[in-house]
């Protein structure tokens, strides 16, 4: 719910964020885009409101592996995708796409409950493309999630950076077919999800003109920031709202300790927040 709620603070910072993601993607590794024609004709086309939203659902003939040429990396996958077309100006207005990177739950989650983002094409005309993370939801290698997720022989696929050239390709194979090679993409994402529309912005410059990346710890990595980062923030926000809620709550961890160190306290604490079911 943070991240939903972050996401409506950001709507007047689109236009700067595009002006101001002008960055070289030379020092990344980038993916064999259009090694060969992989587009398929589209094989599940549905409809659902919500809101009065229309969506159609697609799914892409996916590479499983954009890096390398074994002969297992050009085992293919069905990627989910959606696009609403609503408010959009068309291409011959050269109105904009916004694509919304699917981060690590199934696709349709966000297209039925992000409000923000049918707000934001409104505004500004344009094309919905939300997609599906790998290995989440129906976008799954292998067949199935049992298969997908048996080894590590099968999960050595599951990258962020392999994600990001589905992202691409399918980006790219959508603009194609609906005539749309220069309407300009802008990558929105919340969370993980605006991870990867950032990266996607520098990995990719020449496919994406800009990215809003929402409640996302860019570069929450060890040894870039402090480990206890997200900690500060969170607690300064708690203090902003609440100094009385923020005392309570900070006093509660240090019962919870005290509690942890008594004999069988770590059971008596785990029957007492339900935390194993």
């Amino acid at each position: 719910m943070a991240q939903l709620y972050h996401f409506s603070l950001f709507k007047s910072s689109l236009l700067i964020l595009i002006a101001l993601t002008c960055v070289s993607g030379k020092r990344f590794r980038t993916a064999k885009l259009g090694a060969r024609n992989r587009f398929m004709p589209t094989t599940v086309r549905t409809k659902s409101t919500k809101n009065s939203e229309v969506y159609d659902v697609y799914n892409y003939t996916q590479t499983l592996d954009h890096f390398n040429f074994k002969a297992e990396s050009y085992t293919t996958f069905q990627q989910r995708y959606v696009i609403n077309s609503k408010y959009w100006g068309g291409p011959t207005k050269n109105s904009p796409i916004f694509l919304y990177a699917g981060e690590e739950s199934e696709i349709m989650g966000d297209v039925l409950y992000i409000g923000f983002v049918p707000v934001l094409a409104s505004r500004f005309n344009a094309l919905l493309v939300y997609i599906e993370h790998r290995y989440y939801g129906t976008s799954m290698p292998f067949g199935s999630k049992d298969e997908a997720y048996k080894n590590t022989n099968t999960l050595g696929f599951f990258t962020s950076e392999q994600a990001l050239a589905d992202y691409a390709e399918l980006i790219v194979d959508v603009k194609k077919n609906m005539s749309a090679e220069n309407c300009p993409v802008i990558a929105i994402g919340a969370s993980y999800g605006g991870m990867l529309a950032s990266w996607f912005r520098l990995k990719y410059p020449h496919i994406v003109y800009g990215a809003l990346a929402s409640s996302s710890p860019i570069l929450y990595f060890l040894g870039l920031t402090p480990e206890n980062a997200y900690d500060v923030v969170v607690s300064k926000d708690f203090n902003s709202t609440s100094t009385n809620c923020y005392n309570t709550i900070r006093e509660s961890w240090f019962e919870i300790d005290r509690v942890a160190l008594q004999p069988d306290g770590l059971s008596y604490l785990s029957q007492m927040f339900n935390t194993c079911l």
